[in-house]
């Protein structure tokens, strides 16, 4: 184990240094900010835009379901959680929360 941890530190070590490594009479070391630019066609490509949503898909994101609301107060609260993983959620809940 300590052998493979000592290889992988050596290679680490020779990577950062040949990748730290300039040359004085190479320009092209420095990026200028003409070669960072890219053409809209290219940065579609990676970002798209969201679709709109329907009036039900943006009433859903902004309120939970009641549900929903009873699982996160039981997760908040430590004791409901540990006893929703050993005798399920809706036991759990009623024992400290009372009936949904």
């Amino acid at each position: 184990m300590r052998s493979l941890l000592a290889l992988l530190i050596m290679t680490l070590a020779l990577a950062a240094l040949c990748c730290c490594e300039k040359d004085p009479k190479d320009p092209s070391g420095s990026p200028g900010a003409d070669s960072i630019k890219i053409t809209k066609e290219v940065a579609n490509a990676f970002v798209k835009r969201q679709k709109r949503s329907t009036l039900y898909e943006r009433y859903f994101e902004y309120y939970k379901s009641p549900m929903e609301q009873m699982h996160e107060r039981c997760e908040n609260y430590p004791p409901c959680d540990y006893l929703s993983d050993q005798i399920g959620f809706s036991m759990a809940y009623n024992r400290f929360f009372g009936r949904y």
